[in-house]
């Protein structure tokens, strides 16, 4: 889309011309409007009640810087620096995966099932720490207990709890490493599962943006699960629960890692929102 001048235009005129310059694309020119709202911390109420006026000449200078990162390929939650997850705002940076709906929803189904006690949690592998946060604000009675490999991203996490209020001790380590010797009733992982084999389905902004380490694992996608499972049983407790993120191809080869493991344990897979493998769901016996 060619700059403007930053001539007399309504801020409707400027969504129409963006949006209709991403359709032609072939994207979703709903990002253009996200982006003007999320910039200007507007509902989509107030997006409407001011879309007939003309807009300052900053806001469309910004909009345009934004707008051109957008059509470079940059995620727009990116480049405003902030996604929502549970109606919260957490900040995302280049050193975290940015949230992700079916993250979102397969958390709401473990949050609804949980018993009302106080429990002892852990997310592994935490990036921005929306689990843990999440879980944190859901249940306050909880210990939430979080890690991750990267200090970029850990850093990023502690700045979300800090900025939401959520008391979560965060530790840095791979895996298990920073709790040796704790024990917990329930613990989550969204961990890096995509095999380098599936390069050429990916979306190129993913690629592009979004940290390799969270992203990718050995052994097609397998390696941290089984990597987890080599010691998980050490710091679940009794009749605890274990909730992993997959693939949407590995729910049969992430279960039966697990069955081997806990060969009692009632281990289900939870298909998302667009019917695909989501989840391995693991209820210790």
């Amino acid at each position: 889309m060619a700059k403007e001048e930053h001539s007399a235009i309504t801020y409707r005129e400027v969504l129409q011309r963006a949006s209709s310059f991403l359709e032609k694309k072939g994207q979703s020119g709903f990002a253009a409007e996200w982006l003007l709202r999320e910039r200007l911390n507007w509902t989509k109420t107030d997006l409407i009640k001011h879309d007939r006026e003309k807009m300052p000449a900053p806001q469309q200078k910004q909009f345009e810087k934004d707008f051109e990162q957008l059509i470079k390929g940059q995620p727009m939650q990116q480049i405003i620096g902030h996604d929502w997850f549970f109606d919260r705002k957490f900040k995302v940076t280049p050193d975290t995966l940015i949230p992700r709906p079916e993250t979102e929803e397969w958390l709401d189904k473990v949050l609804r099932q949980l018993p009302a006690s106080s429990l002892n949690v852990l997310d592994i592998g935490t990036g921005t720490g929306v689990l843990a946060i999440t879980v944190k604000l859901e249940r306050p009675s909880d210990v939430v207990v979080a890690t991750d490999i990267s200090e970029a991203a850990l850093k990023v996490a502690c700045e979300n709890a800090n900025a939401l209020k959520a008391d979560v001790d965060f530790q840095q380590g791979n895996l298990f490493e920073p709790v040796k010797g704790k024990t917990f009733d329930v613990i989550l992982s969204n961990p890096p599962y995509i095999s380098k084999k599936e390069l050429n389905v990916m979306d190129q902004s993913v690629i592009d943006y979004e940290p390799e380490i969270a992203l990718f694992a050995k052994e097609d996608g397998l390696a941290v699960y089984q990597e987890l499972a080599c010691s998980i049983s050490k710091y679940i407790n009794p009749k605890g629960s274990i909730f992993l993120e997959i693939g949407y191809k590995q729910g049969k080869e992430v279960a039966d890692i697990f069955k081997k493991v806990f060969p009692k344990a009632n281990i289900d897979i939870w298909q998302d929102f667009s019917g695909l493998d989501r989840v391995v769901a693991i209820s210790c016996v």
